[in-house]
């Protein structure tokens, strides 16, 4: 069979995560509240704050731009994993031995946390412990696993060295980590939901903070105009979408992943599996009711700089047909994370002088345990005044500066794209075929045009209103999608993701250097 030339393939990417569960329908908010503390994000880490912190009693508002656990979230591979790659010999080396400890402490104690609420809970979310492994077929990777297994293991951490894995892929050097887990995140998260609503917490969906004011207090204002005074804020959506004071445009940058879900006729033989090198090539299984999807994962890429995206699913698929005899492809789907400076995410306190704001982002494609360590570390920080883990994931560590070469790459990167798309020439022409999206010139302005198969014309403004780069078109997902800091836009023009809080409209023209001039990003 042809793969390739299947139909289905063919179709807008869609999750299964998303696919075998329910739609949410939490109300917006539509009144002025007060409560002790505001979540900004309705996904793992932001129901995985109000799950510890409603233990303590207090009173809990959840502000969610879209639908509870549909964006990231519901895009995962979810692997629970402490297994971030070759991560913590990394660590030792550059930022010593206690932070590593640290690190390895806090993802191993995250696993056990999400095991013990499904338990606690009888929580039925397809929860399996699985072995998790990084792979390499490169040489110069051998010394590296090996690196990685002496310090894993003096961190704690089950780990070992291993020269084969059971698939049809010739291997140098792997490493295994045991007592790891896989789940489906989506039945987790809405069940978690559903106790918190249940318990007494405020849950608000399609309600977008714009904006936050400091009185006495943290005042959120929504995009309708409502506002949530809160003693405590904490920002979980992914990306900050408030940055005064954190500069965390500058300190986070967007990549862009894939996943096929196939259909093979082998079995799968277990596991959880990643490379060391690139391109990235993860895999990993999940029982349905219609039998084994295997998650082909990959082809990584910066959000909005690469023109044809199709292509990446296609890398996946050759590497699917390389290792499975494919029966059928389902599934396909790609999603978004942010890499920090350093490698590390930021966890913690927003700023070092704002005591009582809290934020959780850049959790580097390992957002499931980190999620939860997040929730571990705000809470302990905002009940004990302290976490024993906070210091390795500190938005203001002071290491972060070794990582200034890094900082001018990325930012120069984004000058580059800010320049290059008001600059660039344009097409006179506005031939555009059904199922094609471009960027034409129409009256000496840029524009954003897509046709749908109906034959229907769709026009926007491809300045991106977050801080003004210009859009590029995301042919595999349908999008405008933003090469700097990663907000996508439907083709009609509304948001998608993204640090960006207004839609793509005619008016909103942005002036970037007064947005900095302002600290209004």
């Amino acid at each position: 069979m042809d793969i390739n030339n299947q139909n289905n393939i063919q179709d807008l990417p869609k999750s299964y995560w998303l696919a075998s569960t329910p739609t949410t329908e939490y109300p917006p908010l539509q009144e002025d509240i007060e409560v002790d503390i505001a979540i900004i994000g309705g996904g793992l880490a932001g129901i995985s704050c109000a799950y510890l912190l409603e233990k303590e009693k207090f009173k809990i508002a959840i502000l969610e731009s879209d639908r509870i656990c549909q964006g990231t979230t519901a895009h995962t591979t979810a692997k629970i994993t402490s297994q971030h790659g070759l991560i913590y010999n990394k660590i030792k080396t550059k930022m010593g031995i206690e932070l590593a400890r640290q690190y390895a402490e806090i993802n191993e104690r995250a696993i056990n946390k999400i095991k013990g609420i499904i338990e606690e809970n009888n929580i039925q979310c397809d929860f399996i412990s699985q072995p998790a492994f990084v792979f390499t077929q490169d040489e110069k990777y051998v010394k590296k696993i090996e690196d990685e297994v002496k310090t894993a293991s003096e961190l704690g951490i089950k780990a070992s060295f291993i020269d084969e894995i059971p698939f049809p892929i010739p291997i140098k050097a792997a490493i295994r980590f045991d007592d790891q887990a896989q789940f489906h995140p989506r039945k987790y998260v809405l069940a978690l939901t559903e106790i918190l609503h249940n318990k007494g917490v405020s849950i608000y969906e399609k309600t977008r903070a714009v904006n936050i004011e400091e009185d006495d207090k943290y005042i959120i204002i929504t995009e309708k105009g409502n506002r949530v005074k809160a003693k405590r804020v904490i920002i979980a959506s992914q990306y900050p979408f408030y940055n005064k004071r954190g500069m965390y445009f500058a300190r986070l940058f967007p990549i862009r992943s894939y996943i096929v879900g196939i259909k093979a006729k082998e079995e799968y033989p277990g596991g959880m599996y990643i490379n060391a090198e690139t391109p990235t090539r993860s895999l990993r299984c999940q029982n349905t009711k219609d039998g084994e999807l295997i998650l082909v994962v990959g082809s990584n890429h910066t959000t909005g700089q690469e023109e044809n995206t199709d292509k990446h699913y296609d890398e996946l698929i050759d590497f699917a047909n390389n290792t499975f005899t494919v029966e059928d492809i389902p599934y396909k789907w790609s999603t978004q994370d942010y890499i920090t400076l350093d490698g590390m995410p930021y966890i913690g306190h927003f700023t070092a002088d704002t005591p009582n704001m809290y934020v959780a982002t850049g959790f580097q494609q390992w957002g499931m345990t980190n999620s939860v360590a997040s929730a571990m570390i705000i809470r302990d920080l905002i009940v004990e005044g302290k976490s024993k883990w906070q210091e390795v994931y500190n938005p203001s560590r002071k290491n972060i500066i070794a990582s200034a070469k890094n900082f001018l790459v990325e930012n120069l990167n984004v000058a580059a794209y800010l320049l290059s798309g008001k600059l660039s020439p344009l097409p006179d022409d506005i031939d555009i075929k059904p199922g094609e999206g471009k960027v034409l010139k129409l009256e000496g302005e840029r524009i954003g045009a897509y046709k749908t198969e109906e034959g229907t014309l769709h026009l926007v403004n491809t300045t991106c209103p977050h801080m003004g780069c210009e859009l590029n078109w995301n042919s595999a997902e349908k999008s405008w999608d933003c090469p700097c800091h990663g907000s996508r836009f439907t083709y009609e023009g509304e948001i998608i993701e993204g640090p960006a809080v207004k839609p793509l409209r005619a008016g909103n023209n942005v002036n970037t250097l007064e947005k900095l001039i302002k600290d209004d990003f």
